[in-house]
């Protein structure tokens, strides 16, 4: 196992370390714990003086935490095991929809809306005992309705609100659909983690014969939306961009959303270069592989596709023909969402491990000390663009 490197050996935590991983997030949660294992061992190893607080150095830092169920669906939160006085950090995967649970006999899967209820149960047994509660939740609970048109409902923001009245301390996201979002809760901490720098070393781990250049590689943004987040790709890679504009039919509407009429591109040629498709989420894919569809029509030579979640909605037989057919080449997803065994032993798919990174953070709040470095990864990435193009990426 690697170490993480986390310099806080120099401060002392605001309080003792616990997280408890939902059902949801059972396989993340044991990662994110044996990297800050392993990482504070090594830091006691390495210093002289004594880290002098009380559970630092553990072999374990999930506390034991579940939520069963009654016959009728109903469920309670039990903690079974102390977390009086320490900083808690909880995790959660929503959109994990293999959690099932029994409803009247009847096999049920569980929901968003059951993950998040979950989650409330959880903080309500450890409130008045924590002395720091903190949500970590990768995919942001309904960010999709992150915005009101005539009547509707402002989901996400109510969500929020929610989590701060119930005394959340810190909010912890990643990619955010629209992290304007935190507007809703200003008094309470809500970082939003960008996953750039992991999702280009996996590119470059995974693409040896890459060429980064702006004659052989091009960012692409598959609407208007997920601009900001091509423009960094394109200005820390160093090559050009182009996007995609969806015409939309407002006068109807298909499945709560206005279908869309044609993908008209804007950008540069992307003649016989590789494109890097960038996105936060990939959901049915249908938007995604028509994009993917009109760059082979414009004689692009490979396309990837790297967007921060996977949740492919609608199964992967369009994926695995547009693949069959020579239309993508890969496509990266993180693990910060449910990725099944099937989509695991996909030819054409990479999945980019966050753990460790989650591991980071943890640590870092933990200890109360700045953010600034993990927000802004522009000096690693060089340091990974220099050492892959000198045929010394290790």
């Amino acid at each position: 196992m690697t170490t993480v490197n986390i310099p806080t050996s120099e401060s002392i935590p605001v309080a003792p370390l616990k997280i408890i991983a939902l059902d949801s997030c059972k396989s993340m949660g044991d990662k994110v714990n044996d990297y800050i294992v392993d990482s504070r061992h090594s830091q006691v190893n390495q210093n002289d003086h004594t880290l002098a607080f009380l559970g630092y150095e553990a072999d374990n830092y999930l506390a034991n935490a579940v939520c069963p169920r009654f016959g009728s669906g109903e469920a309670k939160a039990v903690i079974k095991e102390s977390i009086r006085g320490t900083d808690l950090y909880i995790l959660v995967d929503v959109t994990n929809r293999e959690i099932s649970y029994n409803l009247c006999g009847n096999k049920t899967f569980m929901s968003p809306d059951d993950h998040f209820q979950d989650l409330k149960r959880i903080i309500a047994a450890s409130n008045g005992k924590a002395h720091r509660i903190n949500v970590i939740m990768p995919y942001l609970y309904e960010g999709r309705q992150h915005k009101r048109s005539k009547r509707e409902s402002l989901d996400c923001a109510l969500a929020l609100q929610e989590l701060s009245n119930m005394g959340v301390d810190n909010i912890i996201t990643f990619d955010a659909h629209d992290p304007r979002v935190q507007n809703a809760t200003p008094i309470r901490g809500f970082d939003n983690f960008y996953t750039t720098l992991q999702f280009i070393r996996q590119f470059l781990y995974t693409e040896k014969d890459l060429k980064i250049d702006k004659d052989n590689l091009i960012i692409i943004s598959p609407d208007e939306g997920g601009m900001s987040r091509s423009i960094y790709y394109t200005n820390v890679l160093g090559v050009d961009m182009g996007m995609f504009y969806k015409r939309r039919d407002y006068s109807t509407i298909v499945n709560g959303k206005n279908p869309i009429i044609e993908h008209q591109y804007l950008g540069r040629s992307i003649e016989n270069k590789d494109v890097f498709i960038v996105d936060d989420m990939i959901s049915s894919g249908e938007s995604i592989l028509e994009v993917a569809s009109e760059l082979k029509k414009r004689k692009a030579r490979r396309v990837f596709i790297a967007a921060t979640y996977g949740l492919f909605s609608e199964g992967f037989d369009k994926f695995d023909k547009a693949y069959e057919d020579g239309i993508i080449h890969r496509i990266y997803t993180t693990n910060l969402s449910y990725c099944s065994q099937e989509l695991l032993d996909k030819p054409y798919y990479e999945c980019v491990d966050i753990s460790k990174y989650i591991a980071l953070i943890i640590d870092t709040l933990n200890h109360d000390t700045s953010v600034d470095k993990i927000l802004n990864p522009t000096t690693r990435i060089q340091e990974l663009l220099e050492s892959f193009r000198n045929g010394n990426l290790k």
